[in-house]
């Protein structure tokens, strides 16, 4: 009966004896009383000369393939997420391995170094620097940066972090030397930090390393301590320029706006002024070109039209007054002031106004307008 089944002996071939449910036997245990029954079976199949017998070499062969089997075994390994493994053969690189489980040929022939790339180291730096002006400024910059290629990173620098730094400061000097301090200070302290990354990777890649720069801040840009506070005061001053010139330029684009508008009104003006003038000219020649033709066909009549509309329009706007007396001794009141105060609205208005309040002897001289004394004029001008 096997010696695990119930009812059985429960006898352990490793000599355990009745473990119950202790679990597994101790692998320290396991190896002691492997021994020493190696050494008794070599004693037991030793011949009369004393030396080995059959049982030690087969003990020993046995010792041997298991100690070989756990050799072989060493050499699996796994290699995690964002990791690589470098494989080593008698120190020399032979290969790289991805993630997951892998086998190598165990030590000594073959090592296995893990090195994680996915893994963002970071570098800071802060140092007084001269730019090109010959000014001195307080820079403190950051990078990060990760392993790009583990083969150089391990194998072509000795310390590649410590170049990385070296780079980093090189490369800043480079930047801020070829910049000057209004530049680095303001508006150029992305360029700097941009200028600062080409640079330092250019010499990584150089130099093997094996990193890749990922990001570079510049964290602060500033005069050194014993001229800051004259420094406030010069941006200070060059703030309220740039204050003055806003609001000088919103000034001009208010005021430009309303004077083109303004000049383009009055061309506009002038313009219609200009069409008007034209249209007025044009037509006076096509009223004077339409009257001389009704002129050369009755002279007469045209000529005494011509007199009339002509006194009309003078006599429209006068204020003055004119009477037909018959004799001399009447006596008449005129309200000149009255007449005065609206010379613009007419005589026909002034002289029924004051008509009625003209006292006279005769009736029969009444107070005749520019049209009752039109007749005797023309006829007059007929007659001379």
């Amino acid at each position: 009966m096997p010696w695990n089944q119930p009812g059985g002996d429960n006898k352990d071939p490793w000599g355990g004896g009745n473990r119950g449910n202790q679990g597994p036997p101790d692998l320290d245990d396991l190896f002691k009383k492997l021994t020493d029954k190696l050494g008794r079976l070599g004693k037991s199949g030793s011949d009369g000369g004393g030396g080995p017998g059959r049982g030690a070499i087969t003990g020993l062969l046995g010792v041997a393939l298991l100690a070989f089997i756990i050799w072989l075994a060493s050499g699996f390994y796994i290699v995690g997420e964002g990791e690589r493994g470098l494989v080593l053969r008698f120190g020399a690189f032979q290969t790289v391995a991805n993630p997951g489980p892998h086998w190598h040929i165990p030590t000594p022939v073959e090592t296995v170094e893990i090195v994680d790339i996915d893994q963002v180291r970071s570098f800071q730096h802060r140092s007084s620097m001269l730019t090109q002006d010959e000014n001195i400024v307080d820079i403190e910059i950051a990078a990060q940066y990760r392993i790009k290629d583990p083969e150089q990173y391990v194998f072509r620098v000795r310390d590649p972090d410590l170049s990385l730094q070296e780079a980093v400061e090189s490369a800043l000097r480079e930047a801020v030397g070829k910049s000057k301090m209004d530049f680095v200070l303001n508006e150029g302290r992305p360029e700097v930090a941009s200028k600062t990354k080409e640079l330092t990777q250019a010499m990584l890649d150089a130099y093997q390393t094996g990193l890749e720069v990922t990001t570079v801040n510049l964290q602060q840009s500033q005069p050194p301590e014993q001229v800051q506070e004259a420094f406030n005061d010069a941006i200070k001053a060059r703030e309220d320029n740039v204050r003055f010139i806003n609001e000088a330029e919103a000034y001009s684009n208010s005021v430009i706006p309303q004077a083109r508008g303004e000049a383009a009104r009055l061309t506009e003006e002038a313009l219609a002024y200009k069409q008007q003038m034209i249209d007025q000219a044009e037509g006076d020649s096509s009223r004077f070109t339409q009257l001389l033709r009704e002129y050369q066909k009755a002279p007469a009549v045209t000529r005494e039209r011509l007199y009339l509309e002509t006194v009309e329009s003078v006599m429209s706007s006068s204020s003055k007054v004119l009477m037909d007396v018959q004799q001399g001794n009447s006596l008449m009141y005129l309200p000149l002031d009255k007449l005065m105060q609206s010379p613009t609205t007419g005589g026909a208005e002034s002289r029924q106004s004051s008509s009625p309040q003209m006292p006279t002897s005769n009736s029969s001289s009444p107070l005749r307008t520019e049209r009752s004394t039109r007749p005797t004029r023309s006829t007059n001008r007929e007659t001379r």
